[in-house]
């Protein structure tokens, strides 16, 4: 059977440099591919360069160096209002004294859509985002969650080639943000568009994204699916930044092709995957995710002892604080069974795990 070929991409930036002052770069070099009907995010602390990258595609920041091309056309010197791109701010920007209709009409109005059109596109946009009720009503007169679905049903109304969000689902309380983030999903799906979309949640981009490229220092660590990016981190920052993540420092004690031998706190031995070619007596760490270690028997391989410190009621489940011997504590990720809470401050607990979930990475 013949590979599917890859999409041509719908958006490419390539070698895209952004610096503010003239020294200091806000985005190193970056290279990222994005394709049709995607939904794509943006992920990365403060400052990492995320929603520059963001602002640069939307046409409200230039690069310093290198191209952003959308369907093979250069960007550089197109103005944002001909570039056909829907956006979303945080704040939503909507325009207080207008109407919802007014407020959906003016890019309408921009692009010289004809009156007899507008209607029914502002309709359709509307109907989307359940909100056809409140056409006649300020923004002052909606919640926030209402002026998120209008801020979005604006970007949509003139039917853009992309739709990018910076932070959209900020300013909402918890409940309604996580509803709003399968809303979201829903709706990328049924309208096929692509969304860019800038976050510093974690858990939004894997609730909502088929594929993540994490931003570091202006810098793109790893762009994959939301299961490899969680699953098969590249590096250290990417292990720590998506999901939970605990990390040891240790020592490479022996290579075996792609996996190696190391020693962790009190001359404990682990085996796990080679991630960034580390050779013996290189320093280390080693990373594991919570739910990845379990509880050990006798004869298991890829064990090791800790002691218990505490726990941590979370609901559905509960996190056991342990510590290895004169190193810092870290967390098991246990089921709500019946022994789950068994284990008293000081206790000797063994335990183990799947070499396959040990990552070794440079400190």
């Amino acid at each position: 059977m013949s590979a599917v070929p890859t999409p041509e991409p719908l958006v490419r930036f390539q070698g895209v440099q952004k610096s503010y002052d003239g020294s200091q770069l806000v985005v190193r070099d970056l290279n990222l591919d994005i394709y049709p009907g995607e939904f794509l995010s943006l992920l990365g602390p403060s400052g990492s360069g995320k929603t520059t990258c963001l602002m640069m595609l939307a046409g409200f920041e230039s690069p310093t160096r290198g191209d952003i091309f959308l369907e093979g056309r250069r960007l550089n010197d197109v103005p944002p209002h001909h570039r056909n791109l829907g956006m979303v701010f945080q704040n939503y920007a909507l325009f207080p004294h207008m109407t919802v209709e007014r407020n959906l009409d003016y890019p309408l109005k921009l692009r010289k859509v004809p009156a007899g059109e507008r209607a029914d596109r502002i309709h359709e946009a509307l109907s989307m985002v359940r909100m056809q009720d409140f056409a006649k009503r300020y923004p002052a007169q909606l919640s926030g969650g209402q002026q998120q679905r209008i801020a979005l049903a604006r970007a949509l109304v003139f039917k853009p080639k992309i739709v990018l969000m910076d932070e959209p689902l900020g300013a909402l309380d918890k409940q309604l943000r996580e509803h709003m983030q399968l809303e979201l999903k829903a709706l990328h799906r049924q309208l096929g568009v692509t969304f860019v979309y800038v976050t510093h949640d974690q858990s939004e981009a894997l609730t909502m994204s088929n594929r993540i490229a994490v931003f570091n220092q202006g810098i793109i660590q790893q762009v994959c699916s939301a299961d490899t990016l969680y699953e098969t981190p590249c590096n250290r920052f990417v292990a720590g930044f998506v999901g939970d993540s605990n990390q040891f420092p240790g020592t490479v004690r022996g290579i075996d092709g792609d996996w190696c031998q190391v020693e962790i706190a009190g001359g404990m031995q682990l085996r796990g995957r080679n991630i960034q070619n580390l050779t013996a007596g290189s320093p280390c760490i080693v990373a594991m995710r919570p739910e990845r270690i379990l509880p050990a028997n006798g004869d298991d391989t890829n064990h090791f002892q800790a002691s218990a410190v505490d726990e941590v009621y979370f609901g559905d489940h509960i996190r056991l604080r342990c510590r290895l011997d004169d190193s810092d504590t870290f967390f098991v990720k246990m089921p709500l069974t019946s022994d789950a809470r068994e284990h008293a401050p000081g206790t000797r607990i063994p335990l183990r795990i799947d070499p396959g979930h040990v990552r070794i990475f440079l400190p």
